[in-house]
């Protein structure tokens, strides 16, 4: 009869806090989407970088910007291949072209990189062959966080002496205080901290 009342309670007590979990869930849920970024704004650097995996544009944009503010006077853009058989860097630049940026101010980085990691190895050793002290590392608000723990890692193994500031830029469907509202906010959130969490075991 004890056991039986205790697991009485302990339903009750589990399904009481399931109700309010899910009353509350506008004060705490919105935590989990601005813990993925890290914003450190912008300030003077030898060049932009703008990582690859933004289809509609908005990193490479801000990143236009930024020359056009005077923080530098160039941006390298990252360009896997595997886009209808194209690099990224070379539909990304003439989309800025397209948006009223000169081409002079970018400069292609086509690569063969499959993740965050590997295209940040790749990123800081082209940075130390042009002789790179600083940069201006711009990326899509949900994945700074997680791309500045990794070049901040890698940058420190190098040592390069290179430093950078984190930079957001606009990310669409992404809406970190109301992202469990919208699918495609769900499924970033979902992703980034799926990434998130493998890198941090190492994976």
């Amino acid at each position: 009869m004890a056991l039986r009342s205790f697991r009485v309670r302990f339903l009750l007590g589990f399904l009481l806090l399931l109700a309010a979990l899910c009353v509350t869930r506008g004060l705490w849920l919105p935590v989990f989407g601005y813990a993925l970024i890290h914003d450190d704004g912008p300030a003077k650097a030898d060049i932009a970088v703008v990582p690859a995996g933004d289809p509609y544009g908005h990193r490479i944009l801000k990143a236009a910007e930024l020359v056009k503010q005077g923080y530098v006077p160039a941006v390298l853009v990252s360009g896997p291949a595997g886009m209808y058989g194209q690099y990224e860097s070379d539909l990304a630049i003439p989309f800025a072209v397209r948006h009223g940026y000169p081409a002079g101010w970018f400069i292609p980085f086509p690569n063969s990189s499959l993740s965050t990691h590997e295209e940040a190895i790749d990123i800081l050793a082209e940075l130390r062959r042009r002789n790179v002290h600083s940069f201006l590392l711009v990326t899509s608000s949900y994945h700074t966080a997680r791309a500045a723990r990794t070049y901040r890692s890698l940058a420190a193994e190098s040592g390069a002496g290179l430093t950078f500031r984190t930079v957001a830029a606009p990310a669409e469907f992404f809406l970190p205080d109301s992202w469990w509202r919208v699918r495609e906010s769900r499924k970033i959130v979902f992703t980034e901290w799926s990434k998130t969490i493998a890198a941090s075991l190492g994976l």
